[in-house]
């Protein structure tokens, strides 16, 4: 009984760490040994070295969809969290209706990311959305045809996004902002320091680890993004739209290429793992500080 009583919290937790254990650690050294193999429908596991990412990297779609990645990430993390803080600036100047503004703002964070891609794609298409209703005012010569377009497709993604987050990363500022110190605002407001100055000097440069949180969220959404580009562009025209997530779905469940949508995921595993480690490593070390 006593044995029971000490291990209790041990036993219960156990069932949950031997899941992950399994399905999660499991599968990805699974997925790490076959993505250094030939297999190709079926998995195979005599070790044959790096030939699939060999294979990988020779790849046109890969590299455009590699690309994409980062043109993608660099925009959609870059604009959510200007337009982030802007908006949790223009909420922080205790204006009227702020609770249903800021219900508005944070109102995309509660659609799926295929529900936006869907409504999205109909306000882009060409010949239903913006650029119909445009015409239908009398702007005949208007065009805005990037849905359709290889070379402006990737931006869709990037404003369906966008649209998607921003109100997320306005929630994460605004509380930053509430979070500072009233007292050292009303001592630089009494010594005449303009608004702009306050901001930009004392607020902004306190909330760096909100700036570096939201940077690993936007990051992390950035690097699995799936469900959005299949359901706005489905990865097209042709695959100026792949991106890795993607690209290893359309190797594992298309072509039937299982070597290489593990190396692909390995990858993308790659990139994760180079910008959590740093964060994690300065959150330990500052701890330890």
């Amino acid at each position: 009984m006593q044995f029971l009583e000490r291990n209790l919290p041990k036993i219960m937790l156990a069932p949950s760490f031997v899941a992950i254990l399994i399905f999660v650690y499991g599968f990805i050294a699974w997925t790490g040994w076959v993505s250094l193999t030939r297999s190709r429908l079926m998995p195979r596991y005599e070790i044959d070295g790096l030939i699939q990412y060999q294979r990988l990297f020779d790849s046109l779609r890969w590299d455009t969809a590699f690309g994409n990645l980062f043109l993608f990430g660099a925009l959609f993390i870059g604009i959510s969290m200007i337009l982030g803080l802007v908006l949790a600036i223009f909420l922080d100047q205790n204006i009227r209706a702020e609770g249903a503004i800021r219900t508005i703002y944070l109102y995309p964070m509660a659609l799926s990311m295929i529900v936006t891609g869907t409504a999205w794609k109909w306000i882009l298409n060409p010949g239903l959305g913006l650029e119909a209703m445009v015409r239908s005012w009398g702007y005949e010569d208007f065009t805005f045809d990037w849905l359709v377009n290889s070379d402006m497709a990737i931006y869709t993604i990037v404003i369906a996004a966008i649209w998607q987050s921003s109100g997320f990363v306005m929630a994460l500022f605004l509380a930053g902002l509430r979070s500072v110190d009233g007292e050292i605002i009303k001592a630089a407001q009494i010594d005449g320091i303009p608004t702009w100055r306050v901001y930009s000097a004392i607020i902004i440069p306190s909330m760096a680890p909100i700036f570096l949180s939201a940077f690993i969220v936007l990051a992390h959404l950035a690097i699995k993004s799936f469900d959005l580009v299949i359901a706005l562009t489905g990865g097209g025209p042709g695959f100026a739209t792949d991106l890795p997530a993607t690209y290893m779905f359309s190797m594992a469940f298309s072509r039937g290429d299982i070597g290489q949508a593990a190396s692909s995921a390995m990858v993308m595993m790659g990139v994760v793992f180079a910008i959590v480690v740093p964060y994690l490593y300065s959150e330990l070390r500052a701890k330890n500080d």
